[in-house]
């Protein structure tokens, strides 16, 4: 097994702010030291992806000892061979070194340089997912935070693979994570094959590194990395505590988003493991398989004060011998919740059959299952659709009318909506209705059990007459409502105006680019009119774009700040090269984006792996354009060297927010495009 020791393991710089990619409204800056880039032989390219990636220049250098405080704001690429004379002696708080290691090339990766290094990305040469290398820096550097986004949501869900080889799941991962939250990797279930026909008692790190890199290929839900031993219903032997950090501490560095670490383990582990976490977060594990644990009692008390220590959500899982033990927990969860406010959240579960009802009222990551996976993580483990089930036979989850109100009865997305229902098991109903005179949308409101409603087109924000309805800041400042959210129940529910179409925009301008990558860069907005600007307008400022040039359109209200409309062709052509151009124009007039493409061409060419061949520049396009179209800005962005995306993109992204929105439940952006029958994969 190729593991080494990690003594003083170099510490990840904890970013003094994460950005509100998922859950605000304004992106921050994370870690801004330099990005050093190690990468294999004949893979100096992936240096160039990074930088496009980020939005910023590289250059290659021949060791950490010749980058300075000059090279801030570029990326740096350095040969392994180079980077193993000096990554030790390298200034750990002017640059955070990432081992980029080709797969290809063969594994383990050069251990010591693993060790070394603040963060290792594992990438197949082909195919090649430029998507998770987005996703994996953006995470790193502290420019997205998945965490900050759950646990402001009313309930949430995670999904174990209990698969001894994640292939076996990568078919279903679609599927099997509709509900969920998260998705959590057994590593002590894995099951690596030898030479010989047997398998590893331990999966070696290779082994282990490979399979978190197929899982975070195929699914955009956060990781959970978890080794659970013997003792706790696992696989993993208690015999050489240093090999769990060995293990935990090479998830951090592999951009795990959640690392269980269990509370058995030495404190001196488990503060370590805290302290160099990075953006990723700890939930401290205790499960009591003994029968014996009492929530009444100080053990239990005592056990979520350690816990707390070096933990970001406390998780206590233990068996139970009477229904009534239930209630106890319940009590316990309150106490928890009263006497720390400020957290860490508590997720906690009782085990087999009699603790079922402790699976449907616990809020916070309940584990669950689905009937395709192979085994169930723990006993008594129940799906989202039997939790929702559940709670709506015991009167938590009341059933509602749910409505798209609009231009919806030709298309598929009424009938969606009803799949994900009956998917995660709500008991809600769901009908597409025409908006009709003035007034209606209104009608619909007020009547009984109304649960909420997406909207196309959307009300303008300053004249609905809903009574009591207030806004989300950018509904408000976007100055349209396309989801009505229900907040309370009976006569003390209230209407929220949200506007989930700006979030879909963004989650598509995100997806192969990490927010830092739109700083200050200008933008080309073409729109016949302000309205159906709006929403765009938001989300590139949510992205801390620069210069925001428009064609067809003068942007009006608290959105026109630094928008200047273009006059003529001279006008065009005094700007900078634009880093995105994007098109709101009705499907007749969409073509007329396409000079514009033209001119504003970078040249940039991919290899057929999907590594670009010369680095390109990285500029983005997206069409919104609904239905028949003159030409193909798809096609010719694409030809002239633009990332592009269509409406089918940022419809599907904006169905993933609707849905939150309306129901507090997550359907994966995979699973929308895998039912709209087009698949990612």
């Amino acid at each position: 097994m190729a593991t080494k020791q990690m003594q003083d393991a170099p510490t990840p710089a904890r970013p003094k702010s994460t950005n509100g990619v998922i859950n605000g409204s304004k992106a921050g800056t994370g870690d801004t030291r330099i990005v050093v880039i190690i990468y294999g032989l004949g893979q100096e390219k992936i240096v160039s992806v990074f930088a496009d990636v980020l939005g910023k220049p590289y250059r290659l250098a021949q060791s950490f000892q010749s980058v300075g405080s000059q090279d801030h704001g570029t990326v740096i690429g350095i040969a392994a061979n180079d980077a193993r004379l000096d990554i030790e002696m390298r200034n750990k708080m002017l640059m955070v070194a990432i081992n980029a290691h080709c797969v290809n090339l063969g594994m383990p990766p050069d251990v010591d340089l693993s060790a070394a290094s603040d963060y290792e990305f594992l990438y197949t040469e082909q195919p090649f997912f430029r998507r998770d290398l987005s996703r994996f820096i953006a995470f790193t550097l502290g420019q997205i935070s998945h965490h900050e986004a759950l646990i402001t949501k009313p309930r949430t869900y995670f999904i174990s693979t209990t698969f001894p080889d994640v292939r076996t799941a990568l078919s279903n991962l679609d599927i099997l994570s509709v509900g969920s939250d998260a998705v959590e990797i057994r590593v002590d279930l894995l099951k690596e094959p030898l030479p010989d026909g047997t398998f590893s008692s331990v999966p070696s790190l290779s082994y282990v590194g490979e399979q978190v890199m197929l899982l975070r290929q195929r699914t955009e839900l956060p990781i959970i990395f978890t080794t659970r031993c013997t003792r706790e219903n696992g696989r993993f032997p208690m015999d050489n505590p240093d090999l769990y950090y060995q293990y935990l501490y090479r998830a951090i560095q592999w951009g795990c988003e959640y690392i269980d670490v269990e509370i058995w383990l030495p404190e001196d582990i488990r503060r370590r493991l805290y302290e160099q976490r990075g953006n990723s977060r700890i939930i401290s594990a205790f499960h009591d398989f003994s029968g014996t644990f009492k929530w009444p009692s100080p053990q239990a008390q005592s056990i979520f004060q350690e816990s707390k220590k070096y933990g970001d959500i406390v998780k206590m899982i233990t068996i139970i011998n009477s229904m009534s033990e239930n209630y106890e927990l319940e009590y316990f969860r309150s106490q928890i919740k009263a006497n720390n406010p400020d957290g860490p959240p508590l997720s906690a579960v009782n085990m087999g059959q009699l603790g079922q009802l402790s699976r449907a009222l616990n809020t916070v990551f309940s584990p669950i299952t689905h009937p395709l996976l192979p085994i169930v993580a723990a006993p008594g483990q129940l799906s989202a659709a039997e939790i929702n089930g559940a709670l709506s036979t015991m009167g938590q989850l009341p059933k509602k009318n749910f409505y798209a109100i609009g231009s919806f009865r030709s298309t598929p997305q009424a009938t969606f909506f009803e799949k994900c229902f009956n998917e995660l098991g709500l008991p809600h109903n769901f009908a597409s209705v025409d908006r009709g005179v003035k007034g209606s949308v209104e009608t619909f409101c007020l009547q009984p059990n109304f649960g909420g409603a997406y909207i196309n087109p959307p009300l303008t924000a300053s004249q609905h007459s809903i009574p009591p309805l207030s806004l989300s800041d950018a509904a408000r400042t976007i100055g349209a409502i396309d989801t009505i959210v229900v907040r309370g129940e009976g006569n003390n529910a209230t209407f929220v105006g949200d506007n989930a179409t700006w979030k879909g925009i963004r989650a598509t301008l995100t997806r192969d680019f990490a927010p830092s990558a739109y700083k200050d860069r200008a933008a080309i907005i073409l729109s016949s009119n302000g309205e159906d600007a709006a929403s765009v307008i938001f989300a590139l400022r949510s992205l801390n774009i620069g210069k925001i040039y428009t064609v067809g359109f003068k942007a009006q209200g608290p959105l026109a700040s630094g928008v200047e409309p273009f006059t003529s062709i001279e006008s065009v052509q005094r700007v900078d090269q634009p880093f995105a151009i994007i098109s709101a124009l009705p499907p007749d007039k969409s073509h007329l984006v396409q000079p514009l493409l033209r001119h504003f061409s970078n040249g940039k060419s991919l290899n057929g792996n999907g590594l670009g061949a010369n680095g390109g520049k990285g500029k983005v396009f997206v069409d919104l354009a609904n239905g028949p179209r003159k030409g193909d800005p798809l096609a010719v962005a694409e030809q002239s060297g633009w990332t592009a995306y269509g409406v089918a993109d940022t419809s599907a992204f904006t169905t993933v927010e609707t849905l939150r929105l309306l129901v507090g439940q997550n359907v994966p952006y995979s699973f929308v495009r895998l039912a709209s029958g087009r698949g990612l994969y």
